[in-house]
């Protein structure tokens, strides 16, 4: 979610797209009885946490990415950010999630409308986001990936790549891979925005584009029965002329600073005793996945 660098206002037999028809009526469903929270107050970092607690739920925003927060074919909430959400809320006091479905460019300002009290998406954390809410330290990291026609015809393996051979370039909506394409020089204008990662495997395969490009977990699990489609080797884009390394992690609103160093402290203590390793890894993610970077780095840039 993978998840995206620009400024925002974030399986086999289905689609993203269905998955968010399915689980917008699901999270109809869930909210009808239940409005917006209160304002927070901003004294002592908020409290939403002790609010949560006393309601016994809270309301994560999820965009339907597989693998990082969706509904499944059962009509349950899933996915590695939901599922560590479920693990570390239970530990703060708050014995359910509920979910609530939206686009993914919709993540950040349906959080700062109060529509949910939490991004559980596996967002990327960026200087540009950093400025609209605040975020726990990354629970994952993760490098690019491009989805090609079989054989990779034209020899694409970097951003940079694309330009030089004036490649046919796609990616998803909101996605950091967008900022990455035009800073290696390719014009924005030029590049086709899709919903997701099976759009532009589709867009691939149909020859519409020659490349599209995402993290390099859901490129590699989306092509798994492509019989036309690849995905290339993992690599590190360049920003400002250097490797950069995305992490993705839980977004709050600004006023929430309680409960994110409370979560903060649950998930550090996950990560040492490979508890987030353990929740993840059923959703595609390896140790090369696991990271130490901090929320403060990656809003640095």
């Amino acid at each position: 979610m993978a998840p995206p660098r620009t400024k925002d206002a974030g399986k086999p037999g289905t689609t993203r797209r269905s998955l968010l028809a399915g689980a917008a009526a699901l999270g109809a469903l869930g909210a009808a009885g239940c409005s917006r929270v209160a304002t927070a107050s901003t004294a002592h970092g908020g409290g939403l946490l002790n609010r949560l607690r006393a309601q016994g739920v809270v309301r994560l925003g999820i965009a339907g990415e597989i693998p990082f927060g969706y509904i499944d074919k059962n009509g349950e909430l899933t996915g590695e950010a939901p599922e560590l959400a479920k693990a570390i809320f239970k530990r703060l006091g708050v014995g359910r999630v509920q979910p609530v479905p939206t686009e993914f460019g919709s993540l950040i300002p349906g959080l700062n409308s109060q529509q949910f009290d939490v991004v559980s998406a596996g967002m990327y954390i960026n200087p540009e986001r950093c400025q609209q809410v605040i975020f726990a330290d990354p629970d994952y990291q993760m490098l690019d990936s491009f989805i090609v026609r079989k054989g990779n015809p034209k020899g694409l393996h970097t951003y940079r790549d694309v330009v030089e051979k004036k490649a046919k370039f796609a990616t998803g909506t909101g996605y950091a891979e967008i900022q990455y394409a035009v800073e290696a020089g390719y014009k924005e204008s030029d590049i086709l925005i899709v919903p997701d990662q099976v759009a532009g495997l589709n867009a691939v395969e149909a020859g519409r584009v020659d490349v599209f490009a995402g993290t390099a977990l859901t490129t590699r699990e989306v092509v798994k029965k492509s019989g036309k489609a690849e995905a290339t080797t993992p690599f590190a884009p360049l920003v400002k002329g250097k490797p950069h390394v995305d992490g993705g992690g839980f977004a709050f609103r600004s006023t929430e600073t309680g409960l994110r160093d409370a979560f903060n402290v649950e998930l550090r203590k996950m990560k040492a005793n490979d508890e987030v390793y353990r929740i993840l890894r059923p959703f595609g993610f390896g140790k090369a996945e696991m990271t130490d970077m901090t929320a403060k780095e990656l809003c640095r840039g």
